[in-house]
């Protein structure tokens, strides 16, 4: 049976459907979408997981549109057990809920194959999708076809290869929970070209042309949060040359990004380890932005750390003036 669960709160009038929020998530199994439900779940969403995606729109009909304040958020999951035919109406019945006025948005989690496999071998969890002919393997290829036509309709896509439970359930309260209607969702987040490039990203930057601070034995075990490589790379003149660079270029697409109704923007920043250079630059780029926008979220994945910036904006309505 799907998990239920209702918070107290006032009472919605029916002419209201402006305020009514739902946010669907969906993603591969094992990427952590029971992590993300449950922390909605914690934070007054009325939660319903794994509905099968034929009762979606009676779902919505017969629940959020009613008068009771306690379906006035609502977050449902959807995964691959369902119909590939049916799973393709989601993005489309999604779309008209926001042209009737309905604040919607999808949230989609994935990892890569190695860290699911990991994952299943490590819980020793059945795969959904797996059978004796089907191996754990193959099961996660099939899945990420069949739920492709929800990953390109996704809002936000959320890689938690390299997350663990708590930096996952931040990253939804600050990125999606606490997300005002209307306002830009930013996340500046550094990895490692080694480790590979964050599949969330919208945009990716390559600092691996600056000076390297790992190559100074005595900063090799800092971070670009330590005073020692901050100073290192702040003396090189490439390394605020790049950073302008960057700002400018983000600058430019906000707008495109706002004009299309985009909730979510990741920017990630990638040196040769994810350690040094990425790290000093994904701090300094989100304070910049900070500056202009309500709340930036940071995320090091090869730090495994992810936090927010919050204050409140500069400008009103969080311009997008940020060099």
């Amino acid at each position: 049976m799907p998990r239920k669960r209702a918070r107290p709160g006032r009472a919605t009038e029916p002419n209201e459907a402006q305020s009514l929020r739902l946010i669907l998530v969906s993603g591969l199994s094992g990427s952590g979408k029971s992590v993300a439900l449950h922390m909605l779940e914690d934070a007054g969403f009325y939660c319903v997981d794994n509905i099968p995606a034929a009762l979606l729109k009676p779902f919505i009909s017969h629940t959020l549109r009613n008068n009771e304040a306690q379906y006035s958020r609502a977050a449902v999951g959807v995964d691959a057990r369902n119909a590939a035919a049916e799973i393709e109406t989601v993005p489309v019945l999604i779309e008209e809920l926001k042209k009737s006025g309905i604040q919607c948005e999808i949230v989609f989690l994935l990892a890569n194959d190695d860290e699911l496999l990991r994952r299943f071998a490590e819980t020793r969890r059945k795969h959904p999708i797996s059978t004796d002919h089907v191996s754990l393997k193959e099961a996660i290829a099939i899945e990420r076809r069949l739920l492709e036509p929800i990953l390109n309709a996704a809002d936000l896509v959320v890689d938690t290869s390299k997350m663990g439970v708590h930096d996952l359930r931040e990253l939804i309260s600050q990125r999606v929970e606490k997300r005002s209607a209307g306002r830009l969702s930013l996340l500046v987040e550094s990895f490692g070209f080694k480790v590979g490039i964050p599949g969330d990203a919208d945009f990716v930057f390559d600092a691996r042309s600056l000076p390297n601070p790992y190559w100074d034995p005595s900063l090799r075990a800092l971070t670009g949060r330590d005073a020692d490589v901050i100073r290192f790379l702040e003396a090189q003149r490439s390394v605020p040359r790049l950073m302008e660079d960057i700002l400018q270029f983000v600058a430019a697409r906000i707008p495109e990004h706002q004009a299309a109704n985009r909730r979510y923007l990741t920017i990630a920043i990638g040196c040769t380890g994810g350690r040094h250079r990425s790290v000093y630059l994904a701090e300094r780029i989100a304070e910049r932005l900070s500056q202009n926008f309500p709340v930036v979220s940071i995320r090091h994945n090869s730090l495994g750390e992810t936090r927010s910036i919050t204050r409140a904006p500069t400008l009103a309505g969080a311009s997008s003036s940020v060099a």
